[in-house]
């Protein structure tokens, strides 16, 4: 029998979910309900931001139930769309920036082959 990789969010699960941890699920769920709530960002605008770094942490639950909860608040397509733009250019310009761990890595390796007299490549 196939198993798919992500199970579908069943009631059961999430039952045995919160059973399993009774204090921390509520302690979660309140925290979830006070992040999301109005404030200084709408609600709207919480799931907008919520559905983007759902992509960043390629979250397909949180990709589907944020979305489904930005609609709800009024996104349109548009918007989320453009959040999850922002969300793959920062994850792309985070593997850029990083690049000058790599370069600088290998600076130093060959600093220390030459200081050993071995030519760098």
């Amino acid at each position: 029998m196939d198993s798919p990789l992500y199970p579908a969010a069943t009631r059961e699960l999430a039952r045995q979910r919160s059973e399993a941890a009774p204090e921390t699920m509520a302690a979660f769920k309140a925290f979830s309900a006070q992040v999301f709530a109005d404030g200084a960002l709408s609600r709207k605008m919480k799931q907008i931001i919520a559905v983007a770094v759902a992509h960043v942490t390629q979250c397909p639950y949180c990709i589907r139930g944020h979305s489904e909860l930005a609609v709800k608040e009024g996104a349109s397509d548009q918007e989320l769309m453009e959040a999850i733009w922002v969300a793959a250019e920062m994850r792309a310009g985070g593997a850029y920036a990083h690049s000058t761990l790599a370069l600088d890595a290998c600076n130093h390796a060959r600093a220390r082959q030459e200081e050993r007299g071995k030519p760098s490549s």
